[in-house]
């Protein structure tokens, strides 16, 4: 049985219910063995995720968004309500594990990741959807849709290849840079903000990178932390920057969104990307950077448009 419960935020040191316009926000799942029949646990149980809803025509296959790395639900508040408008559909916004208000763990893997879809998406009646993964939300759907193609509709993978990225991410840094901020207690919020921005500036250098992981500052009893979970994160950045070596590929219609900006895709991943998912195709967002949906949301929204077209 589903046990509903809502999804909070923390902010100013209490606990809020975060706002929203959907049917059910969060929901504590198990992974039950049914007794008998001979199914195995699986190897990664699955975690309680939040999520935010959007309700649409129940007919056509739901659009589901997952961020990446550093990244929450709260990346897609704004297209995903204009694309339950514009589209008709519903559309899911999901927390990863060890980030926004879901659960941490010491497994940060693509195949938990992937679990805890497997997981969700049917309890919510979300099978098959459109998946559409940014950077690491773009690893865990690419895995999900080669593990369980009946679970996926379409794919729209966000600048994000299924190879190795290490060599144009500063990722490694950024957690170092995090876990070195240090702010006093008792400090007003906007203070602790500019605290740490300061800090994060002499490693950091763009405040629009800044100004994202600074989403992650919370304050708990007086104190501030990150909500991420950067201890696990940082002992797995190698594992989060690889792609799990599969054999087998994804027949659906696959379409790899870049930003024209990024160094993220390169040619030589094209047929890396072709074995994996035949039917994939190209697109460039013209003047967009990694963080697609962020930098031309017009314009990432036009092509989800017309991918689903």
């Amino acid at each position: 049985m589903l046990r509903c419960t809502r999804s909070w935020r923390v902010s100013h040191g209490a606990l809020r219910p975060a706002p929203h316009r959907c049917s059910r926000v969060s929901v504590a799942l198990r992974c039950r063995s049914s007794g008998g029949s001979g199914d195995a646990e699986p190897r990664h149980p699955p975690l309680p995720l939040s999520y935010r809803l959007l309700e649409g025509e129940a007919t056509l296959p739901a659009i589901v968004f997952l961020h990446g790395l550093f990244g929450s639900k709260n990346n897609f508040t704004s297209i995903a309500k204009a694309l339950a408008q514009q589209t008709g559909r519903r559309v899911l916004t999901v927390d990863a594990r060890n980030h926004g208000d879901s659960p941490h763990s010491p497994d940060a893997s693509y195949e938990a990741m992937s679990q805890d879809l497997q997981n969700l998406l049917p309890q919510l009646g979300l099978v098959p959807c459109v998946l559409v993964g940014h950077s690491m939300g773009g690893k865990t759907a690419m895995l999900l849709a080669l593990q369980k193609p009946e679970v996926v509709d379409r794919l729209i993978a966000v600048d994000i290849s299924p190879v190795v990225t290490t060599s144009v991410s500063n990722f490694a840094s950024y957690m170092a840079a995090m876990k070195a901020v240090d702010i006093p207690e008792k400090v007003p919020r906007s203070r602790a903000r500019k605290l740490a921005d300061e800090q994060l500036s002499s490693v950091i250098q763009d405040p629009a990178v800044r100004q994202f992981l600074l989403t992650n500052l919370v304050e708990v009893d007086g104190r501030f932390s990150w909500r991420v979970n950067l201890d696990t994160l940082a002992q797995h950045v190698d594992k989060i920057m690889a792609f799990p070596r599969r054999m087998e590929s994804y027949s659906g219609p696959t379409l790899f969104l870049l930003g024209g900006n990024s160094a993220f895709v390169q040619p030589s991943h094209h047929s890396e990307i072709k074995r994996l998912f035949p039917r994939a195709q190209m697109q460039t967002v013209p003047n967009a950077g990694h963080w697609v949906h962020a930098d031309r949301p017009q314009d990432f929204m036009a092509a989800i448009r017309g991918f689903l077209a």
